[in-house]
């Protein structure tokens, strides 16, 4: 397998540092992209700003899927919004995006698996979602040329899917558009204040005065939050992928099976990942969040895979805060990326060809791995940050954030402009880490 990293559509970022703007958005995956787009339509001049390339990290290296099959359920009334917004993306972002209602099945090898589908019905029941459960005997129609002893699968034939490395840079091209500014290679130091609020922030580059800060920095949040005095709980996880070659007559629906999960791509290729491995490398933050973290570990324990090594050093020696006119952590590393599990994605191939013999001995074009940031109750936040009047985050997403990224993004530009927002933000509030709410996932991660 050859290790490349994916390459996002390029966006040509703006050259001029704009002295002032209203907002400014830290990062540019695919949640802070999309929170420009939503910004910028409503009229607000808004900074993109990204320390490296658009989407460069994980919302270019995600599977691609769009689901709402099997969300937490706090997080489906957002969803709903996302899917709507997706549809809409076919006119206003000029590109195709390979969005395509395709379905999105999870087989179900036991009895206890079909179980916890139901259970989730039975939660989800007033969204009237499409998801049903089928029979072996259904899944030939669904996904034609399943073989292996499956209990039946859960299966939701309006989810779809898209391209990673195609839909962040068109909503970034999209927000320019609409008059925001794109600016790449380019950090956020930090944040300056002004009678207790924000007024501006300073980049490497230069200083821009503001009024709002929206921090969607993906696995560097954390670290950008702490630096102003603010305790994000927040771990990474790491998830490899790999791209087969283009072929005729796979599966159009895609589909996860515990041992493997799988996408059809534009390109007619499939992105493949191994559905139960995720490698956990533990770092001091593994031990500071620990507590908060205990249910997600529990809930998540059989697909983790620890790991200590070299990470835990780098983050020990890693400062905590900076001055701003130093030379920042986001200028040292301007794209995480880390290196692919050849045994996860092994294993993944194996048990594919198994279940779908059409994948055996294709050639694999590509290999890469994605750094996913995590909250304890695997819900993101989307909210506003009490402590420092001005600060808004957007972070945490689990690994779930490729499809519900734009409803988010708009989501948070109704509560940046202080607007009624679109679906209740409650569930998102960041002061849920600290006010004894019980931290808990509702559901696994797929």
């Amino acid at each position: 397998m050859k290790r490349q990293s994916p390459i996002p559509d390029p966006v040509v970022a703006d050259i001029q540092l704009p002295s002032y703007c209203d907002v400014v958005v830290v990062g540019a995956g695919i949640a802070g992209a999309s929170t420009a787009l939503a910004l910028a339509d409503a009229g607000l001049r808004t900074v993109l700003c990204e320390k490296g390339i658009v989407a460069g990290e994980q919302s270019s290296r995600n599977w691609g899927w769009v689901r709402k099959m099997h969300r937490d359920p706090r997080e489906l009334p957002l969803m709903l919004e996302s899917l709507r917004i997706w549809e809409g993306f076919e006119k206003t972002l000029d590109v195709d995006t390979g969005f395509r209602r395709s379905g999105i099945a999870y087989l179900c090898r036991t009895a206890a698996d079909v179980e916890r589908y139901e259970d989730w019905l039975e939660q989800v029941r007033e969204f009237q979602v499409d998801s049903r459960l089928v029979s072996r005997a259904e899944i030939d129609h669904v996904l034609p040329g399943c073989q292996g002893d499956w209990q039946g699968a859960f299966y939701t034939p309006t989810d779809a899917r898209a391209e990673p490395q195609k839909a962040t840079p068109a909503i970034a091209r999209a927000a320019q558009r609409l008059g925001a500014s794109v600016v790449t290679n380019c950090a956020v130091r930090g944040v300056e204040t002004t009678g207790g609020r924000i007024s501006g922030v300073v980049t490497e580059r230069g200083h821009i005065a503001c009024d709002s800060v929206v921090v969607a920095a993906g696995a560097w949040s954390g670290l950008f939050c702490r630096s102003l005095g603010v305790r994000f709980p927040q771990l990474h996880v790491v998830s490899s992928v790999l791209r087969t070659e283009a072929f005729d007559g796979g599966p159009e629906t895609a589909a996860w099976g515990q041992d493997f999960a799988y996408r059809k791509r534009l390109d007619g290729g499939y992105s493949v990942a191994n559905g139960g491995w995720n490698d956990v490398d533990l770092v001091p933050d593994s031990f500071r969040f620990a507590r908060q973290f205990m249910s997600a570990l529990r809930n998540e324990w059989g697909s983790l895979r620890f790991r200590l090594g070299r990470a835990f050093i780098d983050q020990a020696r890693q400062p905590k805060s900076w001055e701003l006119d130093e030379i920042s952590p986001f200028e040292r590393v301007r794209i995480l990326d880390p290196a692919p599990s050849q045994e996860a994605l092994d294993s993944a191939r194996k048990a594919l060809s198994r279940t779908f013999p059409i994948f055996e001995n294709r050639i694999v074009e590509q290999g890469w791995a994605g750094t996913i940031d995590a909250t304890p109750d695997a819900v993101p936040v989307i909210s506003e940050v009490t402590s420092l009047s001005g600060l808004f985050l957007i972070s945490g997403f689990s690994g779930h954030g490729f499809g519900i990224g734009p409803g988010a993004g708009y989501l948070m530009s109704d509560l940046v402009r202080g607007e009624s927002p679109r679906v209740d933000p409650k569930p998102f509030r960041f002061s849920r880490f600290s006010d004894g709410s019980p931290l808990r996932p509702m559901s696994r991660s797929v």
